[in-house]
């Protein structure tokens, strides 16, 4: 697809894997500066993916290399979002395929976000660092409407991992259960899961499932943006490593792998990387580019 401006030809990638068969599918517009907001929600909403990104020149006072640096925003089919791990790392991609790998400077809605490419065995990688995360708690009003509208017995959680909700430029409720089945057994009220997101201001829902000390399986609701399920969520990836660490459920040290996508068909892989005294997150993956 592309609009009447040859310049904002949509590109089509995919995060968190090597294969245009895995991962998140995501659109990029590496130059957006003929498109106004209703352009791009049009763009995304035709699409049909969880997200889209849209790059413009940078803002003034804006560190980074001359054509290493810009403005992004993000859309899904149905409004703009703050910031898209995904779809970062999908843009970063295709920026190094023209540029070469490197560093990368995102202004973002939800802050500047750097990312660094690389080549690995010939596949390109991408890391973006996180603004600021935190943390905070959801009222057990609101934790009863969630589990109610996924259909979720409470006694279905893990106890380890108490419900909140986590930031890394993008709001997100975490709910841990207790076991994978329930994990892959997903079918949840739409219309009442949106409501209460928008209530709460969230992003998606990240479901968890822990297979190991540093491995976890992760699935992520997102009717808010008018898809069922995202399969490959790198901004709920960052507000998942700073909540772990807040909570002391992993070392200071840490690269966690999660796994996200095999329930939809679409396999992708994060890697979460966490370091002692440093409180950004860092979300690396591979991209690919679509047909």
């Amino acid at each position: 697809m592309t609009t009447n401006t040859p310049s904002s030809e949509v590109l089509r990638y995919t995060a968190f894997s090597s294969s245009p068969d895995g991962g998140n599918p995501a659109g990029v517009v590496l130059d957006a500066t003929a498109l106004d907001d209703s352009d791009m929600l049009a763009i995304a909403a035709d699409l049909g993916y969880s997200e889209s990104a849209f790059l413009t020149p940078p803002p003034e006072g804006l560190d980074g290399q001359e054509g290493r640096a810009y403005s992004i925003r993000y859309f899904s089919p149905k409004a703009e979002v703050p910031f898209c791990g995904h779809a970062t790392i999908a843009t970063a991609v295709a920026l190094a395929e023209r540029t070469g790998p490197g560093k990368l400077v995102f202004a973002t809605r939800a802050g500047i976000v750097p990312v660094e490419v690389a080549e690995e065995d010939g596949t390109l990688r991408a890391t973006l660092t996180s603004v600021e995360p935190h943390t905070e708690d959801i009222a057990d009003a609101d934790l009863a409407e969630a589990l109610a509208a996924l259909d979720w017995p409470a006694t279905d959680l893990d106890p380890a991992f108490p419900p909140r909700i986590a930031f890394a430029g993008a709001r997100h409720l975490v709910l841990a259960a207790a076991t994978r089945a329930r994990l892959a057994d997903l079918a949840y009220d739409f219309a009442r899961l949106e409501a209460l997101m928008h209530r709460l201001d969230l992003t998606t829902v990240q479901l968890v499932w822990r297979e190991s000390a540093t491995v976890f399986h992760v699935r992520d609701p997102f009717p808010v943006g008018g898809v069922v399920e995202d399969p490959a969520t790198g901004a709920a990836a960052a507000a998942f490593g700073a909540y772990v660490r807040e909570l002391g459920l992993v070392a200071g040290d840490a690269v966690l792998t999660l796994h996200q996508g095999e329930d939809l068909g679409r396999p992708g892989e994060l890697t979460v990387t966490l370091r002692a005294g440093d409180p950004h997150v860092r979300v690396s993956g591979a991209g690919a580019r679509i047909g």
